[in-house]
């Protein structure tokens, strides 16, 4: 068998010790094509693609066995918090 979700879950947790982590098989199960949502402090100060790159490089070892990688998201813990919504303008009376 190729590579498994799990494998990926795991080569990403030890490279980049993620507080969030969402690895989706879009493959139908065969482990060629994985959708990637990830939460990580190893991305502070980083642009998008140095992130991909973290990402890409902690799969290095499966990449010949997967076929596609489709990061979704990369964001920083304070990134990945919800954003308050703005105060809506309320009609006075």
């Amino acid at each position: 068998m190729g590579v498994t979700k799990e494998d990926v879950e795991s080569a990403i947790a030890a490279a980049l010790s993620p507080s969030h982590l969402v690895v989706t098989d879009t493959s139908g199960g065969c482990g060629a094509s994985y959708e990637i949502e990830v939460v990580s402090e190893k991305f502070e100060g980083k642009r998008l693609l140095e992130r991909h790159r973290l990402v890409n490089t902690a799969l290095a070892p499966h990449m010949a066995e997967i076929h596609a990688v489709s990061i979704k998201k990369a964001l920083t813990p304070a990134q990945a918090q919800p954003q308050p919504e703005p105060a809506a303008d309320k009609p006075q009376a």
